[in-house]
């Protein structure tokens, strides 16, 4: 039985369609055939806002919808103005991303695209099978960026954490925003003994996406989060505005080993694949850097149980994660300590897994002891 495809991609979401773009832009893959499964292609909704930090040139800068080298921090009692240089906190839209990929899969013939809900797919390890609603094909390889939920809400061994949110784009009557800082947490907000805050990207003066976001074990109701970016915003002074368009969406917090259901020849990606910084929820950067691995790891014609992502940082996200799940309402306190003890450029260095050791033990020691230690315990007893 013949190939039907050497690679099928399972969803079409970020981490997908970034791979596929690769393979494209990369000649050792001008003869492999590709298929990307997804019922809701082609994407062309502005779905969601792709943040990360990065040095000030880098590879996305053309489709940015804004970038900004100061960012804030507040917590209700202070606010902390942070230099990121030679950093800056850049902003890509969904639709961008969209457009771009899209362009690219589009003038690749070696891509088809089929809208198709992918049913299960198994490694018989000399080839693959993927069922979907219309057919059962056959492929060398699968990349799997469909997150199955039920998978890691129900496993008891590492807690699982819910960044949920929802952003509108405002313009506002007057001016009100200084476009040259983002804020990157205000948790001036009521914390209901939960994790949460405000999160304001201004492209202007009159302009800005403000977003309330959770870390926490359940989603709200939707009203809530309409009441309370309403409410925040009328506590800011911000009473004339016109919604321009909303965004919602929800990211999984968790050191689940994603990767140890990898086989020889499939390969979980994106959120499915544990790609989302378990402390923090950030994705695309990591999406960004893995993809870019793919590339060169399939040439090796390695099995794909050896492509893991785990290290000390891994260690350190459990760990605060355990600390996050068991005691939600600290978040406000860890965040504030640590973003006031320690230097802008270390913390974003710690939280993209570039850090020397020396570095994150000054980090460590901005958190209670007592609590963490317990939690170190803890966690050692149960497992890693």
């Amino acid at each position: 039985m013949e190939l039907d495809y050497d690679y099928i991609i399972c969803g079409g979401g970020i981490a997908g369609l970034l791979l596929a773009s690769k393979f494209s832009n990369d000649s050792y893959y001008n003869d492999k055939s590709i298929l990307i499964l997804d019922p809701d292609f082609p994407k062309i909704k502005n779905d969601r806002t792709l943040c990360f930090w990065d040095k000030k040139k880098s590879d996305w800068d053309s489709l940015l919808t804004s970038s900004w080298e100061n960012v804030i921090f507040k917590n209700g009692l202070e606010e902390k103005s942070l230099d990121l240089n030679p950093l800056n906190y850049k902003m890509l839209s969904s639709i961008s991303f969209y457009k771009y990929t899209n362009s690219i899969i589009k003038n690749n013939t070696n891509i088809q695209v089929l809208n198709d809900k992918v049913l299960n797919f198994k490694d018989y390890k000399s080839h693959c099978l993927v069922e979907t609603n219309k057919k059962t094909f056959k492929s060398s390889k699968v990349f799997n960026s469909i997150l199955d939920w039920n998978s890691i809400k129900n496993d008891q061994k590492f807690p699982l954490l819910i960044q949920h949110f929802e952003g509108w784009v405002i313009k506002t009557k007057n001016n009100f925003f200084d476009s040259e800082k983002a804020t990157f947490m205000d948790f001036s907000i009521d914390q209901n003994s939960t994790t949460q805050f405000m999160y304001i990207l201004p492209f202007s003066k009159t302009e800005a996406l403000v977003e309330y976001t959770l870390f926490s074990k359940k989603l709200l109701d939707e009203n809530k989060y309409k009441s309370a970016i309403e409410d925040y915003l009328f506590e800011s002074g911000i009473k004339n505005y016109i919604i321009k368009s909303k965004e919602a969406g929800k990211i999984p917090m968790t050191c689940f080993p994603f990767f140890e259901s990898n086989t020889k020849n499939i390969l979980n990606i994106g959120s499915a694949g544990g790609w989302s910084k378990p402390s923090t929820g950030y994705t695309f950067k990591n999406i960004d850097k893995n993809t870019s691995k793919i590339i060169d790891f399939v040439k090796s014609n390695s099995s794909f149980k050896n492509f893991i992502n785990k290290n000390r940082f891994w260690f350190y996200d459990l760990i605060f994660l355990d600390v996050l799940y068991e005691k939600n309402h600290l978040g406000k306190n860890l965040f504030s300590n640590m973003f006031k003890k320690n230097d802008p450029k270390t913390i974003f260095k710690f939280l993209d897994n570039k850090s020397s050791f020396f570095e994150e033990l000054k980090i460590m020691l901005s958190f209670p002891k007592t609590i963490f230690l317990s939690a170190v315990v803890k966690r050692l007893f149960k497992g890693l």
